[in-house]
């Protein structure tokens, strides 16, 4: 099989790798990781309109890819950049889940970057386990009312919407809401991430909102949204990589101790080498996760939580030895590597950590 990325991924990755040289300097994302909203609209505004969140669903949706190798291809490149904006867990989450419930009016609006929406799944004391939700969804006239908590949901604050998986008392099975997002009766507390950005815990209370999908019959659709998430924070962890490869190595060429320049030390040599495995071991989980995306849903799951151990594990290392490699220097404010390390080790504790994939990769 031929995992050479097409003509038009190739234009898409010189796309963003373009913006963030020209428009995306570190010192406005760390900048705009500290603000209220924990990332920069205009920015969002800007690679939405050069086709970045397009490229994340299918041509007949609106979009002009959608697949696997799709979605690998930006978030790598976003990746790589540092990028803060939120299009994982709102833009990719979102436009997916509406896709799938028919409407398709919000995936126009999440396309051209109008509009903005999160995802609110977990819940205190549930881990990662999105699946038995105990917010609790009631009908009430002609609509329905939710009551529950919802926490660390990634950019909330200034939403549009936020999408709300809940159980309904008289239904089995899993359902999905939209909640405006000055909805009555919802509180929205907000911190900033460790990484830079920013999340609520979210109180529902009697909160109107409107039925996405049927009653009871949202898992295989969150299900599917959240592989095509778990795949993307994995390959946003790749380009994470990458750079911080380069940072390392350009380091170890210009570094200099007892008179000659630190990578020609040989224990030093070692260590890049076996970072340098590492990360190809973790394209390679990547890129079959990103070709089993459409396979079966066992297959599928599969690769997934394959990719996603590995990329823990291999994440860890990479930021740990990135940063002994550099000494003190590399976990300075004013230096580039210790903010790329940080978000590397805390994608290990989105969309499932290590053990948990660990687990499911497992049983299946």
């Amino acid at each position: 099989m031929d995992f050479q990325p097409t003509e038009e991924r190739r234009m898409v990755a010189d796309m963003i790798n373009k913006f963030i040289q020209n428009d995306y300097p570190l010192k406005a994302r760390l900048d705009a990781g500290v603000s209220e909203l924990g990332y920069n609209p205009q920015a969002y505004t800007q690679m939405a309109e050069l086709g970045l969140i397009g490229a994340l669903f299918d041509e007949d949706i609106g979009g002009f890819g959608g697949g696997g190798f799709d979605i690998a291809t930006v978030f790598t490149e976003l990746g790589r950049g540092l990028i803060n904006e939120p299009f994982n867990d709102t833009a990719l989450a979102s436009g997916y889940i509406f896709a799938q419930t028919g409407h398709l009016d919000w995936v126009e609006h999440i396309i051209s970057g109008t509009k903005r929406v999160a995802l609110a799944l977990i819940e205190n004391g549930a881990d990662y386990d999105w699946d038995m939700p105990e917010t609790l969804a009631t009908a009430k006239g002609d609509g329905w009312t939710l009551a529950g908590t919802k926490t660390s949901v990634k950019f909330s604050h200034g939403a549009d919407a936020v999408i709300v998986s809940a159980k309904i008392q008289t239904t089995t099975g899993l359902s999905l809401f939209l909640v405006k997002g000055d909805a009555a009766g919802m509180t929205q507390h907000r911190f900033q991430t460790i990484d830079g950005g920013s999340a609520c815990d979210i109180s529902l209370t009697d909160t109107p909102a409107l039925l996405l999908g049927a009653e009871g019959g949202s898992y295989e659709i969150l299900d599917a949204t959240a592989a095509r998430c778990t795949l993307a924070v994995c390959a946003e962890a790749l380009g994470l990589m990458d750079s911080i490869k380069t940072l390392t190595v350009d380091y170890l060429r210009t570094r200099q101790q007892f008179g000659t320049v630190i990578g020609k030390f040989q224990a030093l040599q070692h260590r890049i080498a076996q970072m340098l495995l590492e990360i190809e071991q973790a394209k390679s989980a990547v890129t079959n996760a990103a070709k089993d995306l459409d396979a079966p849903t066992d297959e599928r799951n599969r690769a997934i939580s394959a990719a996603k151990y590995s990329i823990g594990r291999i994440g860890c290392y990479v930021a740990e030895e990135a940063i002994q490699l550099h000494g003190g220097i590399g976990m300075t404010w004013e230096y580039d590597l210790g903010h790329f390390a940080k978000r590397l080790v805390m994608i290990d504790h989105e969309w499932g950590d290590q053990d948990h994939h660990l687990m499911r990769y497992a049983q299946s």
